[in-house]
């Protein structure tokens, strides 16, 4: 990815006007990237109690969380999601608090019937995993 697009967070697959709700916010998240995704949309995230279509997802998964629980929310934000929308679970890179084992994220999206791509650099901290639906093509 180019420095260019992580700045301007269009690595995400996001667009203007787009409606995206993030699950799991803590103290702990990168501001910054949030905020990016705010300019980058020109919209406020929306959170989990959102219960419209939105246009994408992103979920704060720690380690130290229950995997059977990131399937739930995996379920539950997918539910929302609308036109098969861009969908990520950000997680603490390895070698940082709260970063979960490698195939965590895998495992749940799996048995969420989900596919997760390989992890990208987001920021200093925080890699994102791009999860699509079993069957959906990887242009979307």
């Amino acid at each position: 990815m180019n420095q260019t697009a992580s700045d301007n967070a269009e690595e995400f697959g996001f667009h203007t006007g787009d409606l995206i709700q993030e699950w799991l916010w803590d103290d702990d998240v990168d501001d910054t990237i949030r905020e990016k995704i705010e300019m980058l949309t020109g919209e406020e995230l929306v959170d989990e109690d959102y219960d419209s279509a939105v246009d994408g997802v992103i979920i704060w998964w720690r380690d130290g969380d229950d995997e059977d629980a990131l399937s739930d929310t995996i379920v539950d934000a997918y539910a929302v999601l609308g036109q098969d929308g861009p969908f990520w679970v950000l997680a603490p890179k390895p070698g940082r608090s709260g970063a979960p084992a490698a195939n965590t994220v895998q495992n749940a999206a799996k048995t969420a019937g989900m596919n997760a791509s390989t992890p990208l650099t987001v920021s200093d901290d925080w890699n994102g995993i791009r999860l699509r639906a079993f069957g959906k093509s990887a242009n979307r």
